[in-house]
């Protein structure tokens, strides 16, 4: 893999999205080229919705059904028969990594790949990066209870935690 990847983790409600939301369009405006993969833990999401033609020719049999305009494009792939959750590498291969400069994810903290930790006390959860030597920074919307040799990010500076994913690209 050619593209640095940086993973967002935390417990479920902490605010990866809404800090994702916030960093994603700074980095855009230092014409960064952002690829984005992101977990759920929903089995059965769905991107494409009843009464779309995609959506049918999906639910009568197509194992794989990519849809496309001159705008854009997305692939919908059934995995029914497998249990097993994706692993990161697997997703990784799909991205057309020759057009982007960096590949942000959000989720997959039990994999070993660069992450930073959002954390918030107030939610009760353990931090994670004492038991995760992949984590390489922390973020929290009270970082002076966070003691750590980590940089250490206030959750609402998305400028300073952008700065610091560019400050990886150099």
């Amino acid at each position: 893999m050619t593209t640095p990847i940086i993973g967002f983790v935390a417990y479920s409600g902490t605010g990866k999205t809404t800090l994702l939301l916030k960093i994603i369009p700074i980095l855009r405006k230092k014409n960064i080229r952002i690829g984005m993969i992101k977990h759920t833990h929903h089995k059965k999401f769905d991107i494409d919705h009843p009464g779309k033609d995609s959506y049918r020719l999906r639910q009568a049999g197509a194992e794989q059904m990519l849809v496309a305009s001159g705008k854009r494009w997305a692939l919908m792939v059934e995995m029914e028969n497998k249990l097993d959750e994706p692993n990161l590498q697997q997703l990784l291969a799909h991205l057309n990594q020759d057009k982007l400069d960096l590949i942000l994810v959000e989720g997959f903290k039990h994999e070993n790949f660069p992450k930073i930790e959002v954390y918030r006390p107030s939610l009760g959860n353990p931090l994670l990066f004492p038991n995760d030597k992949s984590i390489i920074a922390v973020v929290c919307d009270e970082p002076s209870l966070i003691t750590t040799t980590l940089p250490t990010f206030d959750i609402n500076q998305p400028k300073l935690i952008a700065e610091f994913l560019m400050q990886l690209l150099r």
